[in-house]
C-alpha cells in the first residue's frame, strides 16, 4: 500500500477545505484515508451496508466484480479448483503460498490426526433435541471448543496461531457430521485417519455404525472419486470471499479480544442467514416450489413484475457484476456429474430452463443478474445426497479456513482496533 495522491473535500457551507491521502493497493480501487475525518470536520461518513467502505487492508483474497475474478493469495480460483485440493488451498490461505509435496503430506497428516473431538464435547449434543437444525448445534459446539482450548494465544507466536488454525479446520467437519447425525437421532461415526479430508467427511455423513457403507448395486461400498472431487471443489470455492458479512463479523468479534473459536462461532451464526450462506437452500426450495418446466415462464414473469414481491433465487450478486467465476466452475462440474450420478432430472430441467431464459433475457442481462454459486451448488449437493439442512454446514466447512486466516491477519495488523461504527441519529 502506498500514498501518491490526495483528495480535497470542500464544505460548501463555509468554504473550508480538507485534504485526505489516497491509498493505492496492488489491485482494485484506491481508497481515501478518512481516519482523521471526524477529528477534522466533526462529521461522520454515512454508508449503510458499507458498500463504499474499506474496513481493513488485506493480502488474502481479491475480487474484481466487474471482470468476474476471484483470487486467493494472487492465484485465480479456476487454477485452484482445477489443479489443487481443498487442503492445498487451506495451506495457501494460511501460509501465503502453495505447499510442496512434503509440506502437503505433513499438513494432511496433521489435519487427519486432529479431526477427533473431545469426549466431553459429545455430551453437549445430547442436551439438544434431535430435531435441532445442524447449524444451531454446530455453532454451539464451536463456541464450546473455546472451553477445551481456552489458553490465550501468544500474539507474536506464529506456531500457536497455526496450531489453533489446524485444530479448528480439522474438527469442523467432524462437528458438522455429528450435528447432522444428531438431528436424525442416529449414532455418530468417528473420523478415520486413513481417509482424506473430504472422503472422511462424506463417510461420517453416510456410514452405518461400525463404518460400513451402504452397498451399491455392484456390491461395493465406496464413495466415488468424482463425488470426492465435487465436494472438495465446493469446499475450495467457499474457502474465502474477502470482506463478506460473516467475515466482517469474525473480524469484529476478533477486535474485542474474544477467543478465536468464539469469533468463528459468530461467523457461523452470520452465515446461517438466507441472504448469505443459506441461499442455496432457498434455491432448491424454489425449484421444488416451481415444480415443473411448464411453470417456469410464469415465475419468470413474476420475477420481472415490479409489483410482485417474488424474487428469483440464485441470481445476481452483491459484488459480481459479471458471471460469478465460482458459478462457472460449478456449471462445468454439474455437467460432469450428469454422466456418473443420478441427478434429480426434474430439478435439473427446471434449473436449466431458468438459466437459459436468464442468460438471454435483456431484463436479467441489463441488471447483471447472472447465475451465482448458490444456483449450482444446491443441485450438486443434492446429487451428492447431502440433505438440504446440511448445505450451510458444508459452507461452514469450506469457509472456516478463510475466517481463521482473516482472524490471524487482523490480530497481526498493528493498525487494528476494536470495531465501532457510528450512526446518524434521527430519534427524539
Amino acid at each position: 500500500m502506498n500514498t501518491i495522491e490526495s483528495m480535497t473535500l470542500t464544505d460548501n457551507r463555509n468554504g473550508k477545505q480538507y485534504e485526505y491521502p489516497i491509498l493505492n493497493g496492488s489491485r482494485g480501487p484506491s481508497v481515501i484515508d478518512l481516519r482523521s475525518f471526524f477529528g477534522d470536520t466533526g462529521m461522520f461518513t454515512f454508508d449503510p451496508g458499507y458498500t463504499s467502505t474499506a474496513s481493513c487492508q488485506s493480502e488474502i483474497t481479491f475480487i474484481d466484480g466487474a471482470k468476474g475474478e476471484l483470487c486467493y493469495r494472487g492465484i485465480p480460483i479456476e487454477e485452484l479448483a482445477e489443479n489443487h485440493t481443498y487442503l492445498e488451498s487451506c495451506y495457501l490461505l494460511l501460509n501465503g503460498r502453495l505447499p510442496d509435496a512434503d509440506e502437503l503430506l505433513d499438513f494432511d497428516l496433521e489435519i487427519r490426526h486432529r479431526a477427533y473431538i473431545p469426549d466431553g464435547l459429545k455430551h453437549l449434543f445430547a442436551a439438544f433435541p434431535d430435531y435441532s437444525h445442524p447449524m444451531s448445534t454446530l455453532s454451539a459446539a464451536v463456541t464450546a471448543l473455546s472451553s477445551f482450548y481456552r489458553n490465550h494465544l501468544e500474539i507474536n507466536n506464529e506456531s500457536e496461531y497455526l496450531e489453533m488454525a489446524h485444530r479448528i479446520i480439522s474438527k469442523i467437519p467432524t462437528l458438522a457430521a455429528v450435528a447432522y447425525r444428531h438431528s436424525l437421532g442416529i449414532p455418530c461415526i468417528p473420523p478415520d485417519i486413513d481417509l482424506s479430508f473430504t472422503e472422511n467427511f462424506l463417510t461420517m455423513m453416510r456410514a452405518y455404525p461400525g463404518g460400513k457403507m451402504k452397498l451399491g448395486r455392484d456390491g461395493h461400498q465406496k464413495i466415488s472419486a468424482l463425488e470426492i472431487k465435487a465436494l472438495d471443489t465446493i469446499f475450495t470455492l467457499h474457502a474465502d470471499h474477502e470482506q463478506n458479512a460473516s467475515t466482517t463479523v469474525v473480524r469484529g468479534v476478533a477486535s474485542t479480544g474474544a477467543h478465536p473459536y468464539v469469533a468463528i462461532s459468530s461467523g457461523i451464526a452470520a452465515l446461517w442467514g438466507r441472504a448469505h450462506g443459506g441461499a442455496n437452500e432457498s434455491v432448491i426450495e424454489q425449484l421444488n416450489m416451481i415444480g415443473s418446466v411448464e411453470r417456469v415462464d410464469t415465475f419468470i414473469a413474476k420475477a420481472k413484475d415490479p409489483n410482485d414481491s417474488f424474487r428469483l433465487m440464485g441470481f445476481g450478486h452483491r459484488v459480481y457484476k459479471n458471471f460469478d467465476p465460482r458459478a462457472k466452475i460449478l456449471k462445468g462440474l454439474q455437467d460432469q456429474l450428469k454422466e456418473e450420478l443420478t441427478l434429480d432430472s426434474n430439478l435439473i430441467q427446471i434449473a436449466h430452463r431458468i438459466e437459459e431464459i436468464a442468460l438471454n433475457d435483456d431484463y436479467f442481462i441489463s441488471r447483471n443478474l447472472y447465475p451465482n454459486i448458490d444456483f449450482y451448488s444446491g443441485i450438486i449437493l443434492t446429487a451428492l445426497k447431502i440433505p438440504r439442512e446440511m448445505f450451510t454446514p458444508i459452507f461452514v466447512i469450506g469457509r472456516t479456513v478463510g475466517w481463521v486466516a482473516q482472524w490471524i491477519e487482523f490480530k497481526k495488523d498493528p493498525m487494528s482496533k476494536i470495531a465501532r461504527p457510528r450512526q446518524l441519529y434521527v430519534g427524539e
